[in-house]
């Protein structure tokens, strides 16, 4: 299981452009719909404590998944697995690019892929509000968090988690209807 989990996890970080966050509708098929190693439930709890913790997204989750399946070595693995196609093609791109920069064709193509990135970024947000119930009533919640974290200089996204950890324990102590 562990050469599986490394090499679906390399196939994750080899073919996704943009970062952790566009990582996130591969990995769900991967891990959830295909191989069926965690819920849906499970997956959205796996993302909201990889965005939690410090370091990068793509690795966070990688590690959680791995750990939950195969414990520490299933954690190193799936790691390795997410990390090590990036740092290839980084390697080469650093030994490779400096022949190709001023190249106004890479210029145009790295023009190019920059709004695809955002899309891949923006379908990953929509479909992580839906699985997490947000509903038009709760949109404002992540809105205005997104907002603080912009135009507020020096609101870290560290109090944001704070703030909804509290607002989530007030509402389910003292606001939430009982069943």
């Amino acid at each position: 299981m562990k050469s599986e989990l490394f090499r679906t996890f390399f196939n994750i970080g080899l073919f996704t452009l943009g970062g952790g966050y566009a990582m996130i509708p591969l990995i769900e098929t991967e891990v959830v719909d295909k191989h069926h190693w965690v819920s849906k439930e499970e997956f959205l709890d796996l993302i909201a404590i990889a965005q939690s913790c410090p370091g990068v997204f793509a690795i966070n989750i990688s590690i959680f998944i791995g750990y939950k399946l195969k414990k520490t070595s299933g954690a190193v693995v799936t790691a390795l697995g997410t990390a090590l196609p990036s740092f290839l093609i980084i390697l080469a791109i650093a030994v490779f690019f400096h022949r190709f920069e001023d190249n106004p064709v890479v210029a145009a193509i790295f023009r190019g892929i920059r709004p695809a990135v955002v899309a891949l970024i923006a379908v990953p947000t929509f479909n992580l509000a839906k699985n997490a119930n947000i509903t038009w009533s709760t949109c404002w919640i992540p809105v205005l968090g997104a907002l603080a974290i912009y135009l507020i200089d020096g609101f870290s996204p560290i109090y944001l988690i704070i703030l909804a950890g509290i607002g989530g324990w007030v509402y389910g102590k003292y606001i939430k209807p009982t069943e």
